[in-house]
């Protein structure tokens, strides 16, 4: 097996979700779509947010991937759409020190195209909650909630996720 797929399949088990999210999900309120394929995508990274105890996994469209894996992600290229996947955390029944998915939260995208997205860094960026993967915000404004909170990372092109390296 080649060694650059094996770090992913050590968390497809996260990545399954239900059939109810494979119905096309409303456009988020600033016109960005859900991606089609994006369960599909490679993992770029996992993450977990202990103040919510919450499990993450990105993932990136090939873009995104192959600019993960060469390094090249200050700016990451335009085209690049990261995933962020969001689970509660649990115990693991049989092992209760390990953390697994548990209850899907959201789905999150940052879709980079620094002549649309302009005003918020090069960034789109768009949500949708629950398993039936509503679209989160009341109306576009929702962007500055998200562009507010990465601001800490303007240095680093405005994203959190740090590419898992590979062996």
């Amino acid at each position: 097996m080649n060694t650059t797929h094996r770090w992913p399949l050590l968390l497809a088990a996260t990545l399954w979700l239900p059939a109810t999210v494979l119905q096309a999900a409303e456009p988020a309120p600033n016109g960005i779509a859900l991606p089609a394929g994006y369960r599909h995508w490679q993992v770029v990274a996992s993450s977990h947010r202990s103040d919510n105890n919450t499990l993450r996994v990105i993932l990136g469209n090939e873009i995104a991937v192959r600019a993960a894996r060469a390094g090249q992600t200050r700016p990451w290229p335009h085209g690049t759409v990261l995933a962020k996947l969001v689970w509660k955390d649990r115990a693991h029944a049989a092992w209760p020190t390990a953390q697994v998915p548990g209850d899907f939260v959201h789905a999150e995208f940052m879709s980079k195209d620094d002549t649309r997205f302009a005003a918020t860094g090069g960034w789109g960026f768009a949500r949708w909650v629950g398993m039936d993967q509503q679209p989160y915000g009341k109306d576009a404004g929702f962007v500055q909630e998200c562009f507010g909170c990465h601001q800490p990372v303007k240095d680093n092109d405005w994203v959190f996720t740090r590419p898992a390296v590979l062996p």
